[in-house]
C-alpha cells in the first residue's frame, strides 16, 4: 500500500475508504460492511465518515464493520460547522464516538468552515486531543485563504490535513491551494475522486481506458494516487467496485497519458474559489 506521511510523522494509506451516502439503506447495509471490511484486508485501512452521513447512520454502519478490527483501521470523521465551538465539538465527537463503539477517533475534521471563529475551533479540538478522544484534527473544504487564516492561529499549524473535492474535472486547486498547502507538507484528501461516478460515463475517459487496459475508475484513481501527498477516497459500496478500486494503486500512467487527460480536463489557467459538493 502506498502511504502519505502527516505532519506528524505517522504514515497512512494513500488509498482509503468513503462513506458519503452509506449506511442509509437497510437492505444494502450487509454488502456495505462487507465492502469495508475486505477494503480493511487489502490495505485500505483509512476510512472516512461523518455526523452528517445519514445523520449518524454511516458512523453505525462503520462501527459495525470495524468490531473487532478497530487496531488495523484510520478512523475519519467530521463534524458540522454549528458543532465548532468548545461545547458543540465535546457533544458532537462524543456522540460520534458512541456511534461508531470507539473511544478515539484517528482523524477528527471541520466539515466545512461556518461562522464561528477558526480560534475558537482550534481550541476545542485540542481540548478533544488533550481529553484522548481524538489523535489529529484538521479541516474540510477550507480554500487558500482559510488556510492561511487557520494557521496563523494558536496552535493552527497542527491541522493535519485538508479534505476538499478533486478529480480530474475539479482541477481548481492546482493553482494555488495544491502548492500552497504542499509547500507546508500538509497532505490534502480528496473526496469524489470519480465525480459521483459521472467520470465513469465521460466518452474520452471511457475510450483512454479501454486503449490502456484500464477501467475508467482505474485511470481516475490513477491520475489522483501519482501525487505525493494526496490520500485519495472513493466511495464504494460494493465488493466489486472496490477491488476496481485498488487495482489503480498498480496502475501507472506515462507522460503521453498524463498529456492526453490535460487536453480532456484542462489544468486551471487562473484562481477559482473551491469548489464544494
Amino acid at each position: 500500500m502506498k502511504c502519505v506521511t502527516l505532519p506528524s510523522g505517522e504514515l497512512v494509506p494513500a488509498l482509503g475508504m468513503g462513506t458519503w451516502m452509506i449506511g442509509e439503506d437497510r437492505s444494502t447495509r450487509a454488502e456495505e460492511i462487507a465492502t469495508l471490511q475486505r477494503g480493511i484486508d487489502l490495505g485500505m485501512t483509512l476510512i472516512d465518515t461523518a455526523e452528517m452521513y445519514g445523520e449518524g447512520k454511516s458512523e453505525q454502519l462503520v462501527g459495525e464493520a470495524i468490531r473487532g478490527r478497530r487496531d488495523r483501521v484510520f478512523l475519519v470523521s467530521k463534524f458540522y460547522p454549528q458543532n465548532a465551538t468548545l461545547r458543540g465539538t465535546q457533544r458532537a465527537c462524543e456522540a460520534s464516538l458512541k456511534r461508531l463503539g470507539v473511544d478515539c477517533l484517528d482523524l477528527y475534521l471541520l466539515h466545512w468552515r461556518g461562522s464561528v471563529p477558526l480560534q475558537e475551533t482550534v481550541a476545542a479540538v485540542k481540548h478533544l486531543q488533550a481529553q484522548g478522544k481524538i489523535r489529529h484534527w484538521g479541516v474540510s473544504n477550507l480554500d487558500t485563504a482559510d488556510m492561511q487564516e487557520l494557521c496563523d492561529q494558536p496552535g493552527g499549524h497542527q491541522v493535519a490535513v485538508n479534505q476538499v473535492l478533486y478529480n480530474l474535472s475539479r482541477r481548481g486547486i492546482e493553482w494555488d491551494l495544491q502548492p500552497w498547502c504542499a509547500q507546508r507538507r500538509i497532505p490534502l484528501m480528496a473526496y469524489s475522486p470519480i465525480e459521483q461516478a459521472r467520470l465513469l460515463r465521460h466518452p474520452g475517459l471511457c475510450d483512454l481506458a479501454r486503449r490502456l487496459g484500464m477501467t475508467p475508475s482505474q485511470l481516475a484513481l490513477a491520475w489522483l494516487l501519482r501525487f505525493d501527498q494526496l490520500i485519495v477516497i472513493p466511495r464504494t459500496s460494493t465488493r466489486v467496485h472496490l477491488e476496481d478500486n485498488f487495482t489503480a494503486l498498480q496502475c501507472e500512467l506515462d507522460a503521453a497519458t498524463l498529456a492526453e487527460l490535460d487536453r480532456m480536463f484542462p489544468p486551471p489557467r487562473r484562481a477559482s474559489p473551491l469548489e464544494m459538493l
